[in-house]
């Protein structure tokens, strides 16, 4: 699979893989966020992207295509995501996720309060006004 970062002015696709699968888009192009597109033989399959400074980050919006589903992608793209963060400096991933906990469980990921989020990951529009409240809180240590 091939992981390339996308440009603010490339976010197209990842809006549009975003919106089917009902995920928000509003904050896409604010600062400190790197999105990248994963394809297979020349073909998107997944999006995903990290957001914010320093040892703590948020796993942002991590998507695979309908008809992608099933295949082995998700996990792909996750550990691709989780690589590249360990090169960057990251010592722990969060995230929140209305529908896929089980699938994060199963990699590694343990459901967490969200009063225990470091300030930096409950500031960010995910957590203060993007992802619902129900939605599950979710981190992993890279290191």
């Amino acid at each position: 699979m091939h992981m390339r970062m996308l440009s603010n002015n490339d976010l197209r696709p990842l809006r549009d893989a975003l919106t089917l699968a009902g995920l928000p888009v509003d904050d896409l192009a604010y600062p400190g966020r790197q999105f990248f597109s994963f394809s297979h033989q020349g073909v998107d399959v997944a999006f995903a992207g990290i957001e914010g400074e320093g040892a703590d980050r948020l796993l942002r919006s991590l998507v695979v295509l309908e008809g992608q589903r099933g295949k082995g992608a998700g996990a792909a793209v996750l550990a691709a995501i989780e690589a590249f963060a360990k090169r960057e400096g990251v010592e722990q991933l969060h995230l929140l996720t209305d529908s896929a906990a089980a699938f994060f469980t199963g990699q590694g990921y343990q459901a967490r309060d969200r009063s225990l989020a470091p300030a930096s990951i409950g500031a960010t529009a995910q957590f203060k006004t993007l992802c619902p409240a129900s939605a599950t809180y979710l981190s992993k240590r890279l290191v």
